[in-house]
């Protein structure tokens, strides 16, 4: 079977290259710049954005399917008009034009990367996010998301191309970017940290599972059509922390203060949103994509964060 990466030199997209390769699929790879610490095999690599690609002739066999993970990268952007049409042009805008040009050469599958974002930034106890949960994005690139999502829905009525929509939390592993790497920082600061009162619910999942999950999509028959959350394990953010230093073989104090008195400070700085992904819930029901795909993560939290700090 012949799939077809996008953002193959990204963070995910190494990973998805990867596993795919070790399960014997013929690989085309598509990023726009060339890595040097790319070590996985691959049938053909090409180096172009989206619009770029879609109007270059295709050598050979057009893909069975695509694993579409090129993005403009999640920052945390208000949804200005400014911001919106940044992320449109790339989330919405290029990932329509790529699923038009899948449609059109005879390609069977496309594997969409989304973003928990798309069902909002938290939870209440008790009620997980799940395939049903209504759209709720807050910030300009969740909104660009969803907005793909609805496109691509819409292609897939009019094409019959199959189009499976997959939305993970947080994701982590070795060279993870963004709030994880911030993570390990405070983690390897070895202060003490003012997060022992904090009792939340938070999902996470291990690079290496999305690549093994995003290939099960591609591949298999019950995922055609398909909305799926993932995520690997939920825990607190002191559970997180403490296993994370425990991971990397150095001590973590933890110490408890008010929610509302550690909160005072960024409100004042305008930096709420930071601690809210620190403290605030937001959990994920993935009963779905195990139960449909016969799925399960290969690796445990506490496995990952191993494998993950044993190579950072």
């Amino acid at each position: 079977m012949h799939l077809l990466i996008t953002g193959a030199n990204g963070f995910v997209g190494r990973n998805v290259c990867l596993v795919a390769n070790r399960q014997g699929f013929l690989l085309t790879a598509l990023s726009r710049h060339r890595d040097s610490h790319s070590t996985c095999a691959v049938a053909n690599r090409i180096f172009a954005d989206i619009e770029t690609f879609v109007r270059l002739p295709f050598r050979g066999p057009p893909p069975d399917a695509i694993i579409h993970l090129a993005a403009r990268a999640h920052e945390t952007i208000r949804p200005t008009s400014a911001a919106l049409s940044a992320f449109r042009s790339v989330n919405r805008d290029a990932t329509l034009s790529l699923a038009q040009w899948a449609a059109c050469s005879g390609v069977r599958r496309f594997v969409y990367v989304s973003s928990i974002g798309v069902n909002g930034n938290l939870t209440h106890p008790g009620l997980p996010i799940n395939e049903l949960s209504p759209a709720a994005p807050h910030e300009a690139y969740a909104i660009s998301k969803h907005e793909a999502e609805i496109g691509l829905q819409g292609i897939a009525s009019k094409t019959g191309l199959e189009v499976c929509i997959v939305r993970p939390p947080l994701v982590y592993g070795p060279g993870a970017p963004g709030n994880f790497r911030r993570l390990v920082r405070l983690v390897r600061a070895r202060i003490p940290l003012p997060f022992g009162a904090v009792d939340n619910r938070r999902s996470f999942i291990y690079v290496e599972n999305l690549a093994d999950a995003l290939v099960r999509c591609a591949t298999h028959p019950a995922a055609a059509n398909k909305t799926f959350v993932i995520c690997d394990e939920t825990v607190s953010t002191p559970q997180l922390l403490r296993m994370m230093a425990a991971a990397m073989d150095i001590p973590m104090r933890l110490f408890s203060i008010p929610m509302p008195v550690l909160r005072f400070p960024f409100v004042l700085t305008g930096r709420a949103h930071v601690l809210d992904k620190l403290t605030c819930n937001l959990e994920v029901d993935d009963s779905y994509i195990r139960r449909t795909l016969a799925w399960r993560p290969q690796f445990s939290m506490k496995e990952a964060l191993t494998r993950t700090f044993s190579s950072w």
